[in-house]
């Protein structure tokens, strides 16, 4: 059910700042700084060979991460994000498999412009997932 491992998301005061970092010290392409207002984020992305980085900053004081990068000022890993061959079958199976779905259990259109869905990090481990339709 589950395909490769999109990225890994790590939530920064300042993403593009963050994203530099990293692409200056693995020699990596970063993409542009992307507000998506329906997430409450701003996304730039560092493309490895196997998969990418996705600094998340707050979009605004009423972002959903605000008081993550409050509480971890000099950033934190946010979330693992999962590529899933059927979003909808496969939220289907996580929640008969007991995985609490955040929000109203709706994709969203997420930061490559595809659907994703979020999961209570207390069904995995401690780890928030998203899930994103390949």
């Amino acid at each position: 059910m589950l395909g490769r491992l999109n990225h890994v998301a790590i939530a920064v005061k300042d993403a593009k700042k963050a994203a530099k970092i990293y692409g200056t010290a693995f020699n990596a392409e970063i993409s542009e700084a992307v507000p998506l207002p329906e997430h409450g984020v701003i996304t730039v992305f560092v493309t490895l060979p196997n998969t990418k980085i996705e600094f998340i900053e707050p979009l605004g004081e009423a972002s959903p991460i605000a008081k993550f990068v409050e509480r971890n000022a000099d950033g934190g890993i946010h979330h693992v994000c999962y590529d899933v061959p059927d979003i909808i079958a496969a939220r289907d199976r996580m929640i008969a498999e007991g995985a609490r779905v955040l929000g109203d259990g709706q994709p969203k259109i997420g930061a490559h412009g595809k659907p994703v869905l979020f999961f209570h990090p207390k069904d995995f481990s401690g780890a928030l997932v998203e899930i994103e339709q390949a």
